[in-house]
């Protein structure tokens, strides 16, 4: 009977990785190039020693870091790790090689290799940076301009009097917890609630903080800081507007974020925000 030849392993896919974790890769292959430049061919015996060795070691697992196991880029760059010199046949009577010369071209190779897993790391970081800087804003559909999604804190008397005005321009106030919750998580209900054309965000003073050391001051609630950066991310930063009641920190993540203080004439400014998003506004409703 014939026997069954060994499957060859099935290739691994791609190993992604954080922009944090890329430029790491990038430094650290660096470092194995700097080894390579640093390695001293006087330390070899008989093709290898401890040195060689131990290198070998630090570049298998560093590919092995960033690139994984029998991937298609783990398996291009593998050769890197191979650094020493392997006789294939020997014969009595062969003179010895020259086990400094092969082993330097052996180097030469592994950083040419390593140099091009650099690029191909650095490719991938920009090409992971273009798509963080890159707004993720959504088309709104002809339901979201009639939408807006109020973002607040603790205080309910603000909230209540922002909901109130918004729906007096006729438009569809979504709060949070009034929405059903269908099993979903908080950021999936904000998601399934997110069609809509702006996000108005209440930035009011319910919570205390301060650096270690320093002094005690009111603060923005932690939920609304992550809805703000989260609709900043799905609408664009123009389609966002905060508006600010009491003694509040601005937090310096969002500069760039249209803010107005709710005193004076905070109704007409929130206005012209909405009419600039695309709203329908009646001016009358404004002022009446």
């Amino acid at each position: 009977m014939a026997r069954k030849s060994a499957s060859s392993p099935v290739v691994q896919p791609k190993v992604h990785l954080t922009a944090d974790q890329l430029q790491k890769g990038i430094d650290r292959l660096e470092q194995r190039i700097a080894d390579l430049n640093a390695f001293d061919l006087n330390t070899l015996e008989s093709g290898t020693s401890p040195e060689l060795q131990a290198l070998e070691r630090s570049i298998e697992d560093t590919l092995e870091r960033y690139f994984g196991v029998n991937t298609t880029a783990a398996n291009r760059y593998k050769a890197a790790q191979d650094l020493h010199y392997h006789q294939m046949v020997w014969v009595s009577g062969m003179p010895e090689p020259n086990y400094k010369a092969l082993t330097k071209t052996n180097i030469e190779a592994a950083k040419a290799l390593l140099g091009q897993a650099i690029l191909a790391l650095k490719a991938d970081l920009e090409d992971l940076g273009s798509s963080l800087l890159a707004p993720a804003v959504k088309a709104s559909s002809s339901a979201g301009v009639s939408r807006v999604f109020l973002v607040h804190g603790h205080d309910e008397a603000v909230r209540e009097t922002v909901a109130r005005f918004l729906e007096k321009l006729g438009l569809q106030v979504i709060i949070l917890h009034e929405q059903a919750n269908s099993g979903r998580t908080i950021i999936e209900k904000i998601e399934h609630n997110s069609d809509v054309g702006m996000a108005v965000v209440l930035l009011t003073p319910d919570d205390v903080g301060c650096k270690a050391g320093g002094q005690v001051e009111p603060r923005v609630r932690q939920n609304v800081l992550l809805e703000l950066g989260y609709f900043i991310g799905a609408l664009g930063r123009d389609k966002v507007c905060a508006l600010r009641s009491g003694k509040v920190e601005i937090p310096t993540d969002f500069a760039g974020v249209v803010w107005t203080e709710m005193s004076g004439e905070w109704k007409t400014a929130l206005a012209r925000e909405l009419k600039q998003a695309g709203y329908a506004i009646d001016w009358n409703k404004v002022m009446g």
